[in-house]
């Protein structure tokens, strides 16, 4: 793709380019699909990985991914910033267990906003996308196109055009018998899964009340500027702190909360409402997010989920889910084994959710959570609506949604969606004045 190239080398694309691109990295649909069906059937063919988004949790996944039993390589590396690539490779290298298996030199080592592409088409069996979410659409469409198997972050967007454009191309990758994950990996936490099948058995009754806490605990990250970055560069290197980029901490983090209730309520939420605010992040260096909030939401069979999400020092931290039923109640907590009294046997999630994932890719079994992925990420989308504008927001307003959230042009040099004032604070959305939806 073309495209006027800023001072650092970056390609510059408009946001329709970029929504596009997928279709320039894409093999042919017969082509893809005979590849992702045949490589891996008698489970001893290498499994070839591109690793888009080099940050740290994606550091996190190649090395599970690496981890699983079969062979498999890193073969390509994806990013915005090429130091960003040589840490994550630093990192792996470093890794004596799985150094055997990378193989990425300098030529399959791509920059810039097109980078996803490059790394797609370079012979790879499956990705892992772990950039910022909001480019998460994009590279998702671009690897189901391609036939590639995929493993992606939570959430899968930042707003409700992004979840509309994952619900479609979730479409081909059923079609193409793709293998989808999507890091939810409280989905294979032993107690978890045990803890469904209790609330499916109807030990607990019917379901009235789910009490979920996350992210109840201190901020994360900083956000330092450099003196030579552009304004974009220093929101894509503190991606957390921007809405268009993370979603709001809300999305990005307390979306885990918002999937273990829908996962517990056996739905999606009808409405919700909320109450939330930025109490101390206040000056520079905060970008616009909210630091509290509190989302109720409905669901069908008069079961309501209260979803709480903090992050500020010095408070009460927490994490876990509280599940009350007609006929007794459980927590989920994250290292605790509270299940009926019940202590569960305890695993890696992120390690077990690879290992399923490329079980099922070498053996050709049904693997696919891009659907709740989806779901739940509009459920929480839903909920920062809620939270932004004070209001009640029901799941058809928040799925019909047409507020987008990208910027006008990818490129380092190019204007984000938001821009700080002269004093360098950047407008906030004020409950009961924002649109948001």
């Amino acid at each position: 793709m073309s495209g006027t190239t800023d001072r650092r080398g970056s390609e510059s694309y408009s946001r329709r380019q970029f929504l596009q691109a997928g279709s320039v990295a894409a093999l042919s649909t017969a082509g893809g699909l005979s590849i992702a069906r045949m490589a891996h059937a008698g489970g001893s063919d290498v499994i070839r990985l591109a690793f888009i988004g080099c940050g740290g949790r994606g550091g996190g996944a190649v090395a599970q991914a690496l981890s699983t039993t079969g062979p498999v390589k890193l073969v390509a590396m994806a990013d915005v910033f090429a130091d960003r690539i040589e840490g994550s490779l630093e990192y792996l290298q470093r890794i004596n267990s799985i150094r055997h298996r990378i193989d990425v030199p300098p030529e399959r080592r791509f920059v810039g906003f097109d980078a996803y592409q490059k790394a797609i088409a370079c012979g790879v069996d499956m990705v892992i996308l772990t950039t910022p979410p909001h480019f998460r659409p994009a590279h998702y469409e671009a690897a189901v196109k391609a036939g590639k198997h995929v493993y992606m972050e939570k959430p899968v967007a930042v707003d409700a055009p992004g979840v509309r454009a994952v619900q479609a191309a979730n479409v081909l990758a059923k079609k193409k018998g793709l293998k989808v994950a999507v890091g939810f990996q409280r989905r294979h936490e032993a107690d978890c899964r045990d803890a469904i099948r209790r609330i499916r058995d109807g030990q607990l009754g019917p379901t009235r009340l789910i009490r979920s806490y996350y992210f109840m605990d201190g901020p994360m990250g900083g956000g330092t500027r450099r003196l030579e970055e552009t304004e974009m560069e220093y929101q894509l290197r503190h991606w957390l702190y921007f809405t268009w980029l993370s979603g709001d901490h809300f999305v990005e983090q307390s979306v885990h909360a918002v999937d273990i209730a829908n996962w517990v309520a056996n739905a999606r939420p009808t409405r919700a409402q909320a109450v939330g605010g930025r109490q101390v992040r206040v000056g520079k260096g905060t970008g616009q997010i909210f630091d509290h909030g509190v989302v109720e939401y409905e669901y069908p069979e008069k079961c309501l989920c209260i979803a709480f999400a903090r992050q500020i020092a010095g408070c009460y931290s927490y994490l876990g889910q509280h599940v009350q039923g007609t006929k007794g109640e459980l927590t989920l907590g994250v290292g605790v084994a509270a299940l009926l009294g019940k202590v569960a046997p305890k695993a890696n999630p992120y390690q077990l959710q690879h290992d399923r994932l490329f079980a099922a890719i070498r053996h050709n079994e049904t693997f696919f959570e891009a659907e709740y992925g989806a779901t739940s990420t509009l459920s929480a989308i839903m909920g920062r609506m809620a939270l932004y504008s004070g209001k009640q927001v029901t799941w058809d307003q928040a799925l019909q949604s047409k507020l987008s959230l990208a910027p006008a042009r990818y490129a380092l040099n190019a204007d984000p969606p938001v821009l700080p004032d002269k004093d360098g604070r950047y407008a906030i959305a004020m409950p009961g004045l924002t649109v948001a939806w």
